[in-house]
């Protein structure tokens, strides 16, 4: 209540005690979706039912497959946009990435590496994954990985726990990139993707293209009013206006989520090789991230 007070205080906005209450009184065409993970579907699926037209949600998408599928079919269903917050996928340098890996500047991709700190891959990792899917634009097919059982505490409480681990991710055509990503890891976040040309790496935020023999090329960063967030939500408000046709699909964001479940299983495995898509009996493995 003191939050809800202290909003009204400052922005003058109307406020709820129940996030039911407010969708039937305001019935919005756009809902935001901000709570932890495990309320996700919920929440989306009845933004869908009050008639909201975007639902843009936080990532990662959901606890489990099941209820990130039920998401995404209620969404089909209703003909709603669902937007997941994997705002790399609107950052102006990483689409730049995106085309330079796409257009063959950097030749075949040969490997590559994920590390950040703080371990939760749920969390955390969930924005490399997806990163990683947006570059090489190819599926993955196994994950190896071991988890950091160091056990972390989560702010959120003991109800949450998303540990860091390191593994292997196979992608279709053979390429293999691994991910370091201990609980108590102090090194700063990377990304590399090197091919026979040349590599792009992301460290921090310095993001570079280094073709073989020549200079590393330094991308320059976006101006503050063209941040992810920003173009995230222009786009959104074009697809309303029926100016595209698209925006970002969350089927990657649901094959990120299956990335890190099979993380999970891999790990119960001892490390064993466990192949995506993965069976339907996995659906309801619930990784409980905040």
């Amino acid at each position: 209540e003191g939050r809800r007070q202290r909003f009204f205080a400052r922005t003058g906005a109307r406020i709820y005690a129940d996030w039911r209450a407010l969708l039937e009184a305001e019935c919005p065409e756009i809902v935001s979706v901000a709570s932890y993970a495990p309320a996700h579907a919920e929440m989306t699926i009845e933004a869908v039912r009050a008639g909201a037209r975007v639902v843009w949600c936080e990532k990662p998408i959901a606890t489990s497959l099941r209820d990130a599928d039920r998401m995404l079919e209620a969404c089909h269903a209703s003909g709603t946009l669902l937007v997941i917050n994997h705002n790399r996928r609107f950052h102006p340098q990483f689409r730049t990435l995106q085309q330079v890996i796409a257009q063959g500047r950097v030749g075949e991709l040969r490997g590559g590496s994920l590390s950040w700190p703080t371990g939760r891959l749920g969390n955390v990792g969930t924005h490399f994954f997806n990163a990683l899917l947006m570059l090489v634009a190819r599926p993955v097919e196994a994950v190896s990985a071991t988890l950091d059982l160091a056990r972390r505490p989560d702010c959120r409480g003991e109800d949450f726990q998303d540990p860091g681990g390191w593994g292997a991710i196979r992608l279709q055509g053979g390429l293999t990139v691994t991910f370091e990503a201990p609980d108590y890891s102090r090194a700063p976040p990377r990304l590399n993707l090197h091919g026979d040309l040349g590599r792009v790496t992301v460290d921090g935020a310095e993001v570079a293209l280094e073709v073989w023999g020549q200079s590393p090329q330094r991308l320059p960063p976006p101006p503050r009013d063209e941040s992810s967030m920003d173009r995230a939500l222009l786009e959104i408000i074009d697809w309303l206006d029926g100016n595209r046709t698209a925006v970002e699909s969350p089927d990657s964001s649901r094959q990120t989520l299956e990335m890190i479940v099979a993380c999970h299983l891999s790990h119960d495995r001892q490390g064993a090789w466990v192949r995506l898509p993965l069976p339907p009996e996995s659906s309801d493995r619930e990784i409980r991230t905040g």
